[in-house]
């Protein structure tokens, strides 16, 4: 199909692009520009959880020159593909950041380039800004999965960004060419959202310094706004997946994945759980100052670090906190998730965790959230006998002396050295 598509493109066209599109200024001013530029040019739009109306945004892609518009649901394939190993893994970048753009990129850039494949599309494009890490996760993305791809970033060519030096060139451009704008008077900050999260970056948050605005969190309500009573749920996990969520109070049970995972986002939103600000260190070498709301991926993750502590064994746990989380969430956040290192991390994920079974209590609260059990039926490796200081069990206390007596060999040695200096 796609060689009949290929063929059917105009005579001398530039090409066929598909186009990431969001229905934004941004892209709606690309989509045009890229027309005019001598592209076909198709839009492609991916429903990854995102508050979006698509069906307008599929009218005005339309109705700029787009000669097709694609919508693709991808929310359940981000969840079990991205989102629950990502939490298997305990990953985060830079200790803090639950990694909530870079999961979805992937599955975007999965689709985007399956979609110009089936097209004849000779050309993919994308709105990312020069400066930032999107860029990168796109386009390392599209190579890999189709290396006879091109890609056309407009943010990098002279001639676009030069003619586009700022949001009044765009508007003024919109104004030209027809282009509908939204007469809502914008945020002055940028926001990226999926199913997981929701980022906030640029305008007035370019100064660390800066207090983020009360209206600006869109997703959770504020920690002093939340209940005043605390809200209790069960997560039960299967081989490090979230299979089971039960609602102490009212009695909610979900275990379908996708609505699993929207459920917690719910709590966890009334419950002001899931806000970070930090300074980050882009992939491209550039700091950059970040806003995040992770509700549900926030509670699943520190319920899943809990229940660790009772089944995975120690070495295995220490091999995968070093070797494993840290490297998959630089993969992910770096754009790298399709590569040779990507495939391998991924396959050695569910290694480390087929013992992670059981059960774990949180506690939500006013945007905190804190464990007050957990179990397991089949996998604990904790013994209450050896670990009580009332009862001895099985294990002697004059063994630890030769253990103690092992481990301070070297030690010995070492402060001896001391004294003599």
């Amino acid at each position: 199909m796609s060689a009949a598509a290929a063929s059917a493109v105009a005579p001398g066209s530039k090409g066929r692009v598909l186009l990431a599109y969001s229905g934004g200024l941004d892209t709606s001013c690309i989509l045009v520009w890229l027309i005019e530029e001598g592209y076909e040019v198709m839009a492609y739009m991916a429903d990854v959880g995102q508050e979006e109306d698509f069906e307008a945004a599929r009218a005005k892609a339309l109705s700029v020159g787009a000669s097709k518009v694609f919508i693709e649901d991808l929310r359940r394939e981000l969840v079990e593909e991205l989102v629950i190993p990502t939490i298997q893994a305990n990953a985060v970048y830079e200790t803090v950041y639950l990694l909530g753009t870079s999961v979805a990129r992937p599955v975007i850039a999965r689709s985007q380039v399956a979609i110009a494949k089936r097209e004849g599309c000779t050309h993919v494009s994308h709105g990312c800004t020069g400066k930032g890490n999107d860029q990168v996760r796109f386009e390392l993305a599209y190579y890999a999965l189709d290396p006879t791809l091109k890609v056309v970033a407009p943010w990098r060519v002279p001639e676009f960004y030069k003619r586009f030096p700022g949001r009044n060139a765009l508007l003024a451009y919109a104004a030209e060419k027809g282009i509908p704008v939204s007469q809502t008077p914008s945020k002055p900050w940028s926001t990226d959202e999926n199913l997981f999260h929701i980022s906030y970056e640029a305008g007035i948050l370019e100064d660390p310094n800066v207090t983020p605005p009360v209206d600006m969190w869109k997703l959770t309500v504020a920690p002093e706004d939340a209940p005043n009573t605390p809200e209790r749920i069960t997560i039960t996990f299967k081989a490090g997946k979230p299979v089971r969520v039960t609602n102490e109070g009212d009695g909610t049970d979900v275990s379908d994945p996708l609505e699993l995972f929207l459920y917690l986002n719910t709590v966890a939103r009334r419950n002001g759980v899931g806000r970070i600000d930090i300074v980050e260190n882009r992939f491209i070498g550039i700091k950059s100052r970040g806003c995040y709301e992770t509700p549900g991926g926030t509670i699943l993750r520190a319920a899943h670090i809990d229940l660790e502590g009772l089944v995975l064994d120690r070495e295995v746990r220490a091999y995968r906190d070093e070797h494993i989380t840290p490297v998959f969430g630089k993969i992910m956040y770096n754009g790298l998730y399709f590569s040779p290192e990507g495939d391998l991390i991924t396959k050695m994920i569910p290694l480390t965790q087929t013992s992670v079974n059981g059960s774990v209590r949180v506690k939500l609260y006013k945007g905190s959230l804190s464990m007050e059990g957990r179990w397991s039926d089949s996998e604990t490796l904790y013994d209450m006998e050896q670990s009580s200081m009332d009862v001895q069990g099985d294990f002697e206390p004059t063994d630890s002396e030769g253990f103690i007596k092992i481990q301070s060999i070297r030690l010995k040695k070492w402060g001896a050295k001391l004294q003599q200096n």
